[in-house]
């Protein structure tokens, strides 16, 4: 028989065992990701890696559900309501969120970047931590990048051989300033579009074209009504993954630690799943008869958007960041 003494051991040990337990539970949540693009796509893929990592590494008390195909709502619905903290965490491009946080213009400024291993040189450096490190004021943690890969031009109505071909077109651009004035720079019209509705304005003749990247071109089936791809490669700018403040200031100091560390390798990963992809959609534009238009002339494209810096010049901060990208080796 126990005496007052072991009895009173044991339940301070079974308090604090219970104590403990509940502490775990509350802090145990599931996570909300929200990405527009369809199941298979790279950025979806690398988020359920992410979430498999943070799964393993918490012994499940940590887990992210992903909601893939505007499931959530289109990227600058999803974008708000992650600022609000209602989804958690957010695949989006730098164009959409450059809303909110005035860095991400920069990146997605057209011709800024050499080469897709420049941007990578960029992100992968200081550079892409400190602008990682802005997003705090606005409602976001920056966690990681994802590539993107170079935004094209392409249309149904003709090839795009140079800059006077783009004259009277209408494009379908991101719900960005930055994008339409871009467009404008070049001679067409910019319609501003939500993304899961470019293949029924390309269907129905409401736009007659729109800019993407290689797998984004395919994986929607806009190939199927603009067969003609040039490779303007304007931008280069990337993904980003970020997470609300609301979820970020609910996890513990090792817990933002383990969430940045899986976000890093998901974005290695996404890489690998990327580029594979690329090579799959280009295959397949060119297999569905696409003409693509290689070689242009960049010069005059280029020289169109000398408004676009001019106005970016006008912030101190911006004209920085602009100067210090281009100096990367």
């Amino acid at each position: 028989m126990l005496s007052r003494a072991e009895l009173s051991r044991t339940g301070v040990v079974f308090v604090a065992l219970l104590l403990a337990l509940c502490a775990t539970d509350a802090v145990a949540r599931e996570f909300r990701a929200a990405d527009t693009q369809t199941e298979d796509y790279p950025t979806v893929q690398a988020l359920r890696y992410m979430g498999a990592l943070i799964a393993e590494r918490t012994g499940g008390r940590h887990e992210v559900k992903v909601f893939h195909s505007r499931q959530l709502g289109e990227e600058k619905e999803t974008i708000e309501q992650t600022r609000a903290g209602a989804i958690d965490l957010n695949r989006t491009n730098v164009a959409l969120i450059g809303n909110f946080v005035p860095a991400m213009n920069v990146l997605a400024m057209p011709f800024l970047f050499r080469s897709i291993e420049h941007m990578q040189k960029v992100l992968d450096g200081p550079i892409g931590g400190e602008i990682l490190n802005s997003f705090e004021p606005y409602g976001f943690v920056g966690l990681c990048f994802y590539d993107s890969g170079a935004r094209s031009i392409y249309n149904g109505v003709r090839p795009i051989r140079s800059i006077e071909d783009l004259r009277g077109l209408r494009i379908r651009v991101q719900q960005s300033e930055l994008m339409s004035q871009m467009i404008r720079s070049l001679g067409a019209e910019p319609v501003e579009m939500p993304y899961g509705q470019v293949l029924t304005g390309l269907a129905n003749h409401l736009i007659d074209g729109a800019e993407n990247n290689w797998p984004s071109f395919v994986t929607t089936d806009h190939y199927k009504h603009a067969g003609h791809y040039t490779l303007t490669e304007h931008t280069m700018s990337p993904e980003v993954l970020v997470i609300s403040l609301k979820a970020w200031q609910s996890l513990s100091a090792e817990d933002q630690t383990l969430f940045r560390e899986a976000a890093q390798r998901s974005s290695r990963f996404m890489r690998e799943k990327w580029r594979d992809l690329e090579e799959q959609s280009q295959l397949k534009a060119r297999a569905a008869g696409v003409s693509i238009v290689r070689d242009i002339d960049r010069k005059p494209f280029e020289d169109a958007m000398a408004a676009i810096y001019t106005k970016a010049a006008q912030d101190p901060a911006a004209a920085a960041l602009i100067e210090r990208i281009r100096k990367v080796e």
